[in-house]
């Protein structure tokens, strides 16, 4: 009873804990409110409406834009009190929902002039990807600060756009941002001037979202991406975000997601355990960084909602386009860094396959995921499914090998689980797990006829913690927290430090008999928790015998040879341990 007791108290609290946490959903900051109508309220309802706020709250409620009237989203100046007022109102009876209108921001950092080489369009073998396509018929949509024409952009095929911050057709760049990232997507190529782009032959449309100082609210950014889906874009890309949960932003996206368009955004620059907004949403593909070096950038965010990753530079090589100067207008070369710059590649290297013929978001999902060079050591998911490569996306698209699995749709779309622990590289570490813990239960029947071992609950415990730890907690990624609780308690007593840390080196301290003996010395003369300390012995034998045969790697030792010799002589004195222990029982 004491037990249901304690087990029903820890689940309450962990629900507890886990209801009142407030992660980057309720964490950004906005100016304005938007109010979003119900589309079955009359238009003399909706004027009443509009009236009556004006009337109570003294302030103005205004339509979005233009391409926000079907919708019925609008937007008034407010804080959080009068967004408190207002949820409480009766204005709730004519309302879809009313939440802050955040305010996103472009995603990169300050730009260095001298950087000069394009090692990202390399360094994800655009090349061969150009032998197939160079994304001739596809309208890329750059939801940012606007593009302007620069030199390198001319020979670009631009299509209608808009300017969503000032309200008009002509949705030029003032911050430099969007020329920017425009350009890693389709620069002007072989035009003996400037550098190249990843899909040079796809088409650009402008949409402005951002102001001159990088800011935009999800309202601009949720017409535009409504504005792009109704016009024919292939693809959205979004280098930009920010905190805060928005439900115009999720109804545009799906409503662009449903009309086929395949959506990208940058994972963000804050080195956090998960994808900022918009960018963790379930059908945006969401990118980290990586620098020159094929490393996680140091600012990239990582773990929860990151799908693949993409160059985006570091201050020892940024990504080097033609934009424009901000301070003068005038066109210029400049390396930025950022998830800003790795989204474009995604986009540009799925407007190639895009151009292949596939089509739906899902399937140009598939192939950028199942095409990514696989990274085995990813413990804290830096990279998603892997590192970009156009070569072999293309060479995939090209050939129709399309294998999309529901389930790993399923597990992507909830936004807690980590697919790849399962699916990809990670079932490379479910076997090692397994035989792990299968061992330690072997161990223990083989050496159950000479020692009275007594197959306990706390027996059991110890030859699971022993062995593997309850590894499937180690694919487990929930956005905002941290996750070295779940790495704690899905790793075996042996590989405690080096999963914390991320490294496949073992702890010459915890991957030996030390801890093992520590607790047989403790509790040995406990009648229950005495069979704790020998099954942990047992579980600790099985885990380094099987890290001797597949993983023989320990800090401080000079060979594999060396760390297997230790590994395996540790192994055998956890068994002679748990035997003289069960012999003194």
């Amino acid at each position: 009873m004491k037990k249901l007791l304690f087990l029903f108290l820890f689940i309450v609290g962990l629900w507890v804990a886990l209801a009142n946490f407030k992660g980057l959903a309720t964490q950004g900051d906005y100016e304005s409110i938007i109010v979003n109508f119900r589309e079955d309220v009359s238009t003399t309802t909706l004027s009443e409406q509009i009236e009556a706020i004006a009337s109570n709250y003294n302030q103005s409620l205004s339509l979005n834009s233009v391409y926000a009237i079907d919708e019925h989203i609008y937007t008034l100046t407010g804080d959080k009190e009068l967004l408190k007022n207002l949820k409480k109102s009766p204005l709730n009876e004519y309302v879809d929902y009313i939440e802050p209108n955040y305010i996103y921001s472009a995603l990169e950092t300050p730009n260095d002039p001298d950087y000069s080489k394009q090692w990202n369009l390399h360094n994800i073998h655009v090349e061969r990807a150009w032998e197939e396509t160079k994304g001739e018929g596809i309208t890329v949509a750059v939801i940012d600060s606007g593009v302007s024409r620069v030199p390198d952009l001319r020979q670009t095929e631009f299509v209608p756009g808009y300017d969503f911050v000032n309200d008009r057709k002509d949705a030029r760049d003032d911050n430099g941002h969007g020329t920017h990232v425009a350009g890693t997507i389709a620069q002007s190529t072989n035009n003996n001037y400037g550098v190249a782009g990843v899909a040079y032959q796809a088409k650009i449309m402008p949409l402005k979202v951002l102001s001159a100082q990088g800011g935009g609210s999800v309202s601009d950014i949720a017409d535009a991406i409504r504005f792009a889906a109704d016009n024919e874009a292939d693809i959205i890309n979004m280098s930009l975000g920010g905190g805060g949960e928005s439900q115009v932003m999720k109804d545009a996206i799906d409503y662009a997601y449903n009309k086929g368009v395949v959506i990208i955004a940058a994972a963000g620059n804050s080195n956090q355990n998960a994808a900022s907004y918009p960018a963790r949403y379930p059908k945006v593909i969401s990118v980290s960084a990586l620098d020159a070096t094929g490393k996680k950038a140091p600012y990239s965010n990582y773990g929860a909602g990151v799908d693949i990753s993409a160059p985006g530079g570091s201050e020892e090589g940024k990504i080097l386009q033609e934009t424009i100067d901000p301070s003068t207008g005038q066109a210029v070369f400049s390396g930025f860094q950022g998830t800003s710059m790795a989204a474009p590649h995604v986009a540009g290297v799925a407007a190639l396959i895009k151009a292949t013929g596939v089509k739906e978001p899902e399937e140009v999902f598939a192939v950028l995921t199942q095409s990514s060079r696989k990274v085995e050591e990813d413990k804290f998911n830096y990279y998603g499914s892997g590192q970009l490569d156009a070569g072999e996306a293309v060479k995939l698209a090209v050939k129709g090998q399309i294998t999309f699995r529901d389930f790993f749709r399923w597990l992507r779309d909830s936004g807690y689980l980590n697919p790849r622990f399962w699916i990809d590289g990670g079932m490379v570490a479910l076997l090692p797990k397994l035989l792990m813990v299968l061992g330690s239960y072997l161990l223990a029947f083989l050496l159950r006829n000479y020692f009275p071992f007594a197959f306990t609950s706390p027996f059991n415990w110890g030859l699971v913690l022993g062995s593997s730890g309850l590894f499937f907690l180690q694919g487990i990624y929930v956005f905002d927290l941290p996750q070295w609780p779940f790495r704690v308690m899905g790793s075996s007593i042996p590989e405690l430090a080096n999963s914390i840390e991320g490294t496949s080196l073992l702890n010459p301290f915890l991957a030996s008999v030390l801890i093992p003996f520590a607790l047989v010395a403790i509790l040995l003369g406990h009648n229950s928790w005495k069979w704790f300390a020998i099954g942990t012995s047992l579980g600790v034998a099985a885990c380094l015998t099987v890290h001797a045969i597949m993983s023989p790697a320990v800090m401080v030792m000079p060979s594999l040879d060396v760390a297997r010799a230790f590994l395996g002589a540790n192994a055998f004195l956890c068994v002679g341990l748990a035997c003289l222990a069960s012999k003194k029982s």
